[in-house]
């Protein structure tokens, strides 16, 4: 795939870039693993400010980043604004949390003295996909940073200039520019830079096969991974919820980032006797949805990312129809090989067919009636995805035993799910590995090491094991 920026809206390339070959990209690791070892002697003190510099320029330039994103993915300014907020935020908080995460754990032993410390591993390398251009490199590299680290990143090759925004930003904090660099290769690189012992560790946030991929090179390396992948969410919807409220929020929650969010709600799961009424209320909130060019205060959705990406979306609608499934809303593209999507309804989901099974990253809404609370679970689980989730009762002990059946890295309770930095993030089975943000996120990147001092003057301890 080229690297260059395309406008999803116009469908017009506004730039492209010569990728890095090889020798460039390899010097380039070079100077990041030499400069790993200085930056990993500086304080937590020195760190923080560094991060808190960033978080400041975010908010300066929110508008130019916004703006950035519109251009290269089609995401609204307002919530390419609130993107870059998010980002800020995610800076403050590691500068303010990291010394308290990585603190040495004092562990009582036979020791006169024994605790587990935090060592940094060096470079990092990302693979990082478009549809959160700044937040998803943030939150690999707010809590690898301050860890003591250092980061390359392999952008998406539709967001060039997010990445490289991103990296001056970093720069123009204080960063050393070899802590932090943006890396315009393919895909084809990836493996030669795992395979390179230079590199520590991998994190990935993308598809199941780029996950797959990755966690394969990375095996035959021996090299430390966390991979966020896909998900198919279920929003379950029980019989005694505030329905109006679970229809409102629904309809934001699918059209996230116009659909293209991993933890945006997909599979709606509504006890049949509210799920004729649910869809109802569901259609008229995204019915009412605008959409324009993202460069629009106005705009509430944009475009898919690319025009092949509503195609394949079209394609799985489709055949899904054709397997059994009904569209309660039509929605779609206007005409093949265009990037705009509108929402859409599918009913009458059943096993068997792609709407059951598939990950649908866009705005298509996929409703599935359950009998009771316990075939709603039953229902949820049945996906080989387990990102988020989220439960919708008005009586909260239930919806705390119901969330704690589900499958999944995280479940919200009357709420949209949504990522955050004091909380970890992932998932499980084929949603990925590992963990992003809290105190969590900032302990995948560390050797914790175990250290036993022992009482002076006395004797050595017996055998070993």
């Amino acid at each position: 795939m080229p690297i260059e920026s395309y406008n999803p809206y116009t469908g017009r390339v506004l730039r492209r870039f010569r990728p890095f070959s090889w020798a460039k990209t390899e010097r380039i690791l070079g100077q990041a693993h030499r400069a790993a070892a200085a930056w990993a002697a500086t304080s937590f003190a020195h760190r923080a400010g560094v991060l808190r510099r960033a978080g400041a320029l975010l908010r300066e330039r929110q508008h130019e980043l916004a703006r950035l994103m519109a251009l290269e993915m089609g995401k609204p300014v307002a919530d390419g604004r609130a993107e870059a907020l998010k980002c800020a935020a995610g800076c403050d908080f590691y500068a303010a949390h990291a010394e308290e995460f990585l603190a040495d754990e004092m562990v009582p032993t036979d020791a006169g003295r024994s605790f587990i410390g935090c060592q940094p591993l060096g470079v990092v390398l990302a693979v990082m996909p478009w549809n959160f251009p700044f937040w998803q490199v943030v939150r690999f590299a707010a809590p690898a940073l301050m860890a003591g680290n250092v980061g390359l990143l392999k952008h998406a090759s539709n967001v060039p200039q997010c990445a490289l925004a991103l990296e001056k930003i970093f720069h123009d904090a204080g960063l050393p520019p070899a802590c932090f660099r943006a890396l315009l290769i393919g895909s084809d690189l990836v493996e030669p830079l795992i395979a390179d012992d230079r590199v520590r560790a991998v994190t990935l946030t993308g598809s199941e096969a780029a996950g797959a991929a990755v966690a394969a090179a990375a095996g035959r390396h021996i090299k430390k991974t966390v991979l966020e992948l896909g998900g198919s969410d279920p929003f379950v919807v029980l019989a005694d919820a505030d329905l109006a409220l679970a229809a409102r929020t629904a309809a934001q929650a699918r059209m996230l980032n116009a659909g293209q969010s991993c933890i945006a709600a997909k599979r709606f799961i509504v006890e049949k006797s509210v799920a004729k009424e649910f869809v109802r209320q569901l259609a008229t909130h995204l019915l009412a949805l605008r959409t324009g060019d993202p460069l629009d205060e106005t705009t509430q959705y944009g475009p898919l990312a690319r025009p092949d990406l509503a195609d394949e979306l079209a394609r799985q609608v489709a055949d899904s129809v054709a397997q059994g499934a009904r569209l309660a809303l039509a929605g779609g593209q206007d005409r093949p090989g265009t990037a705009l999507f509108r929402p859409a309804i599918l009913t009458n989901v059943r096993p068997g067919q792609r709407a059951y099974h598939e990950e649908f990253f866009g705005p298509v809404a996929l409703v599935l009636e359950a009998r009771d609370a316990a075939d709603a679970v039953r229902l949820a689980n049945d996906s080989r995805f387990g990102l988020g989730a989220s439960v919708w009762t008005r009586d909260l002990a239930r919806g705390e035993a119901l969330a704690r059946q589900l499958e999944c890295g995280a479940v919200f309770v009357n709420s949209l799910v949504k990522s955050m930095p004091e909380l970890p993030f992932g998932g499980v089975k084929k949603s990925g590995y590992g963990r992003e943000l809290s105190r969590l996120g900032i302990r995948e990147f560390v050797n914790q090491k175990s250290v036993w001092i022992g009482k002076a003057g006395a004797p050595a301890p017996g055998q070993a094991e």
